[in-house]
């Protein structure tokens, strides 16, 4: 079953770019997606550009809203995404668990609903 693992970061708790710590954490990413390649589990993942990029559609009562920015004022910003084919539910949060945003935020697990 294909599990989308959303990576929440909290901005308070991100390491600045070129620190010491933003290199490790990166180093973290490179060598986690390495191991879910050579685990067979890797579809899909990919960092998310900032907030400061997104729009927000929405429509309500039959009129289109366009929004710049996030969906919602939230403490904690999607960030990114594997998809991976697991197994288990219980072998998709273990993997979670390895990604290294979930010390600056939170990992958000659910499964794909594959429509045929």
């Amino acid at each position: 079953m294909q599990y989308m693992l959303l990576i929440q970061n909290a901005e308070e708790l991100y390491p600045e770019q070129g620190s010491d710590e933003f290199g490790e954490m990166m180093a973290g990413y490179f060598s986690f997606t390495q191991e879910v390649k050579e685990a067979g589990v890797f579809v899909a993942g990919d960092p998310l550009q900032g907030r400061e990029t997104a729009t927000t559609i929405r429509i309500r009562d039959g009129q289109k809203t366009v929004t710049d920015g996030p969906f919602a004022e939230t403490k904690e910003l999607l960030a990114g995404y594997y998809l991976l084919d697991c197994e288990s539910l219980d072998e998709a949060l273990g993997y979670a668990a390895k990604i290294p945003g979930a010390k600056y935020g939170s990992v958000e697990v659910r499964p794909v609903m594959v429509m045929n």
